[in-house]
């Protein structure tokens, strides 16, 4: 336990700079252009139904469970008062969670805790399994955490180090489209139910303020986490 509980918390050097702005431009090119990213939007659904079901623990909602979806949507069921802070704060955390774990994963990276890193992601995803209620969304997280546990048993530690690095970029960036296209949905009328709509009904602000409020926080985070990861 104490050589594992080592090997867990080791430091490793900084990055080269070029590998801190390949890594950057590769989560960008995945965030930016159409197929990467519908091929790997449904790691920000995760990432953001998390942020709902840790919510509604924190909150002591009762949380029943959640389901991912072939088209990337996904769902956290939670029952408890339909209104009240609880509920508020549940519905906030989920855009909020990719940019705000991706600006934690920066301060980790940033540490030189690559390992911590991985393996935090690991234990993320396998809570995350235990709340599926739905086969695809099981199918999605076990070749997640397959992938993430090859990492970690496979990889070198340079490796590592750059897969952390382009997942770190990529939450950070990838945080921001989702809200982007939450408001475009939301001019078309298509988004009654969303996240934002859903504050507004429960408190006095407007869903457009939530919209702004979500953006400017992932935007927040990109920026700074960009700043925590760079070596210099």
């Amino acid at each position: 336990m104490d050589k594992f509980w080592a090997h867990l918390i080791k430091v490793q050097p900084d990055p080269d700079l070029w590998v801190v702005v390949v890594s950057a431009l590769a989560a960008l090119v995945i965030v930016g252009f159409r197929m990467p990213w519908q091929l790997s939007r449904g790691l920000i659904t995760i990432a953001h139904e998390g942020g709902h079901a840790l919510m509604a623990l924190v909150t002591r909602r009762k949380l029943e469970g959640i389901r991912l979806h072939s088209d990337t949507s996904g769902v956290t069921l939670t029952r408890g008062r339909p209104t009240g802070p609880g509920m508020i704060l549940t519905a906030l955390a989920g855009y909020l969670a990719p940019p705000l774990l991706g600006l934690a994963a920066a301060w980790l990276t940033e540490q030189g805790r690559i390992t911590l890193l991985i393996w935090t992601v690991l234990l993320f995803l396998v809570c995350m399994l235990l709340l599926i209620r739905n086969l695809y969304g099981a199918l999605i997280l076990l070749a997640t955490g397959s992938a993430v546990f090859a990492l970690i048993m496979y990889a070198p530690a340079e490796v590592q180090q750059v897969v952390a690095l382009v997942a770190v970029w990529f939450l950070l960036l990838g945080g921001i489209r989702p809200i982007i296209e939450l408001q475009q949905k939301r001019r078309r009328r298509q988004a009654r139910d969303s996240d934002a709509d859903q504050l507004a009904r429960l408190t006095f602000l407007p869903g457009g303020f939530y919209v702004f409020f979500f953006f400017l926080v992932s935007v927040t985070a990109a920026v700074f986490g960009g700043y925590l990861m760079n070596p210099l």
